[in-house]
């Protein structure tokens, strides 16, 4: 196998992870957001912890994660759909997700870690494909 079919087998299999990566944005967001509007409506659905090093009111970080669950659906969407600008934006507002949710840990500490692992793997997957290679 020379370099020009190992390099298309390997964008193969990252276009593959591509695609896997926007389906996981549209679902974390579709949580997120899902997370967001519990604690907005229902602020005692969620453990407030007293001493913490960040401090939010659990109706703020109700809407952090409404607007960012909202931005990942709809930028997973532009993913699946190729928009080359979706790609970079995901990768941030996967990150941001990522930082949200760790600042989100004394509320909900296992869905907090399940989700950071899957901002983990949205940004392995976007970066990884190169469709100017593929």
């Amino acid at each position: 196998m020379n370099g020009m079919e190992r390099e298309a087998r390997r964008q193969d299999w990252a276009s593959g992870w591509s695609l896997f990566a926007a389906v996981i944005m549209i679902t974390v967001g579709i949580f997120s957001a899902l997370d967001g509007l519990a604690a907005i409506i229902k602020k005692e659905f969620f453990v407030v912890v007293r001493s913490y090093a960040f401090k939010l009111d659990v109706t703020a970080w109700g809407w952090i994660h409404l607007v960012l669950g909202v931005l990942l659906v709809v930028t997973g969407y532009f993913v699946l759909q190729g928009a080359d600008w979706a790609r970079g934006v995901g990768i941030g507002l996967a990150s941001l997700s990522a930082i949200a949710n760790f600042v989100s840990l004394p509320y909900y500490p296992l869905w907090a870690v399940l989700i950071i692992a899957l901002d983990i793997l949205v940004i392995w997957g976007l970066s990884v494909w190169r469709p100017d290679r593929a």
